[in-house]
């Protein structure tokens, strides 16, 4: 679709039913990054659709919504697109595994960022960009930085 095509902009409802637990995660994932509910899933599924054939010049031609695309929202996209590559892991998992429940597979992939985060963070620490502060309760960044 060329940008000079006229789209239609206004805005329609979409519904859709999942488990209670899900939207929970969603709503939380949504707080985390400064997001409404409404942007989250609107951004997880034109990123997902990449993962199913939509090519990058229909994502990027799709028309905005009224807030437009940020650079977070561009940002939380482009990390939910490395579908290619969680893809290829979720194979390789069930190929080794056999049958995985959902809960098993969070579980096998979450491991993983568990491990290259702690490497991340000693790396950071190494470098002197971040510290653990007690007093803070958590990780912060280095004054020295």
């Amino acid at each position: 679709m060329s940008t000079e095509d006229a789209v239609d902009t206004s805005r329609a409802s979409v519904k859709t039913y999942v488990p209670a637990y899900q939207k929970t995660q969603w709503k939380e994932h949504a707080d985390d990054l400064g997001m409404s509910q409404s942007e989250f899933v609107r951004t997880m599924v034109q990123a997902g659709r990449r993962g199913f054939g939509a090519s990058p010049e229909e994502i990027e031609n799709a028309p905005k919504g009224d807030s437009g695309t940020t650079d977070r929202t561009d940002t939380t996209a482009q990390q939910a697109t490395n579908g290619a590559e969680l893809g290829e892991r979720v194979i390789a998992l069930l190929q080794r595994e056999g049958t995985l429940s959902w809960e098993d597979l969070v579980e096998a992939l979450t491991d993983d960022i568990e491990e290259r985060l702690d490497d991340t963070m000693a790396e950071l620490q190494d470098e002197s960009k971040v510290r653990y502060s007690g007093r803070h309760g958590g990780y912060t960044l280095s004054e020295d930085r």
